[in-house]
């Protein structure tokens, strides 16, 4: 290929959802593939870059199509889709009907594309960055059989059997991911795969890691599921109705770890990165249409997160004053803006900001620590249009939430709106306020409560006109009269 693009491998993650860093595996893989081939590759959480070709991880779980016309994207479908496959939304099948997809399995196409050949396939195979420096011998691992995924009633029932034979079966008492979980497939004898879906699918992501860390795999072999030719002669291939022979006859002998040994040896032999060349082949050709098709007009964002971190919002323009919480820029308002603001950032491309451009604004656990809020809150109401909003949510001052972080700097209540809406002219506003429109108390859990058990307030303020009588107040309170210079 003449030109490698940059890539941005994105996991999306609904705020809190644990089960998002299943993505990790998977997106890591990609990484390893696409860097030994010479792209500059970042990782990210819910964060796409303008300026380069992202790889998304995850978009079942909420992405808004629009986006697509604004970045370019590339989506990975790691669900088993088609009958006897997982539930998405109707959304999502749009989404990948309308848009650039890498599939690991061929049978899931047909779901949502008829342009099944323009769909890459990618197999998840040997990750050597994976291997263990110093590997336990499988036959001193203290773990007999680890199972490791969602359970149902059928996988319950196949891990009792498993059971009644004598072989001991760890499951994991809540979710688990990532380096913490790899702690435990590596001191396990064998991981056992079940299928969970009736279209029983081959849980290739799963199985490929657990191999990769020097751990044996068990797996369910039905009619329907069509391995990669690596995992053949690499996994230990059962029906349902051998579980208790193979477990009470086979699994832990000294021919069981022989055998284990020569098909981890053989799995490590299988490269797949000419499939990774191809996708990157086609990230390069998609590239380069989506990017002359996309305007060139500056984005003017419409909705504005304060603060960033763990509460970055896809889509929205989110400011913070830190650069760790890799915010789409890096913005105090806190302090004197000289508006418009005019910038560039790998995430947002061109930037435009200017005074009565955006309908919401977002605040979560913001304002307590912001030194001069006066300062804050002027700003939000000068970027405000006219009708505009400013949600809130801050610890209540009764609350232990009100002084636990050490970075808070005051505590607030319900009055603490009022300089805001009623006495505005004590700040230098004159034609525009805050009305208070919304105020709730929240508990430990977010959900609206009495003030008796308030951990948090949520406050809607809307952006509106002064009146004529209010004005005339302003001028009466304002030692300047809020006159202008005639001259």
């Amino acid at each position: 290929m003449s030109t490698i693009p940059d890539i941005n491998l994105c996991i999306i993650q609904p705020s809190g959802y644990v089960h998002a860093l299943g993505f990790l595996d998977q997106a890591r893989f990609f990484r390893h593939q696409f860097r030994r081939l010479g792209a500059k590759v970042s990782l990210s959480k819910n964060r796409l870059r303008h300026d380069a070709v992202n790889v998304v991880f995850g978009a079942h779980l909420g992405f808004d199509a629009q986006l697509t016309q604004r970045y370019t994207c590339i989506f990975v479908n790691l669900e088993q889709l088609g009958q006897g496959g997982a539930q998405v939304s109707e959304n999502y099948l749009k989404l990948l009907a309308h848009s650039a997809v890498v599939d690991y399995d061929a049978d899931n196409v047909s779901a949502y594309t008829t342009y099944i050949e323009d769909v890459p396939i990618v197999p998840f195979l040997y990750a050597p960055y994976l291997k263990p420096v110093n590997r336990v011998p499988l036959a001193e691992r203290p773990i007999d059989v680890l199972f490791i995924g969602s359970m149902n009633d059928r996988r319950s029932e196949m891990l009792k059997r498993i059971e009644s034979t004598g072989a001991k079966v760890v499951t994991f008492d809540s979710p688990l991911y990532g380096p913490e979980r790899d702690q435990f497939i590596m001191q396990a004898k064998c991981v056992f795969n079940a299928h969970f879906y009736a279209s029983s699918r081959f849980e290739q992501a799963r199985v490929t890691h657990c191999l990769s860390l020097g751990t044996p795999v068990v797996s369910e072999r039905s009619d329907h599921a069509k391995p990669h030719a690596a995992f053949e002669d690499s996994v230990f291939w059962i029906r349902e109705s051998d579980l208790e022979p193979f477990f009470s006859t086979q699994f832990a002998t000294p021919a069981f770890y022989d055998a284990a040994e020569s098909a981890l040896s053989r799995f490590e032999s299988v490269d797949p990165v000419e499939d990774y060349a191809d996708v990157l082949a086609f990230a390069a050709g998609y590239v380069q249409i989506h990017q002359a098709r996309r305007s060139a007009e500056p984005w003017k964002p419409q909705r504005i997160n304060l603060g960033s971190g763990k509460d970055y919002k896809l889509g929205w323009f989110n400011i913070d004053i830190l650069d760790r919480a890799q915010p789409d820029l890096i913005l105090d308002l806190g302090q004197p803006v000289q508006w418009p603001v005019q910038t560039y950032t790998e995430q947002g491309g061109n930037i435009w900001l200017e005074p009565g451009s955006v309908e919401l604004i977002y605040a979560n656990n913001v304002l307590e620590h912001v030194p001069d809020l006066p300062q804050l809150m002027t700003n939000c109401l000068t970027l405000l249009k006219t009708g505009g909003q400013f949600l809130v949510e801050v610890p209540f001052e009764h609350a232990a939430t009100a002084w636990q972080d050490p970075t808070h700097v005051r505590a607030l209540n319900e009055k603490s709106w009022l300089y805001y809406a009623d006495w505005f002219w004590y700040l230098g506003w004159f034609e525009h306020r805050f009305s208070v429109d919304q105020f709730q108390y929240l508990d430990d859990g977010l959900q609206e409560c009495d003030r008796g058990k308030a951990a948090f307030m949520r406050v809607l303020l809307t952006k509106v006109e002064t009146s004529l009588k209010e004005r005339n107040a302003a001028r009466v309170m304002r030692p300047d009269f809020c006159l202008p210079d005639d001259d």
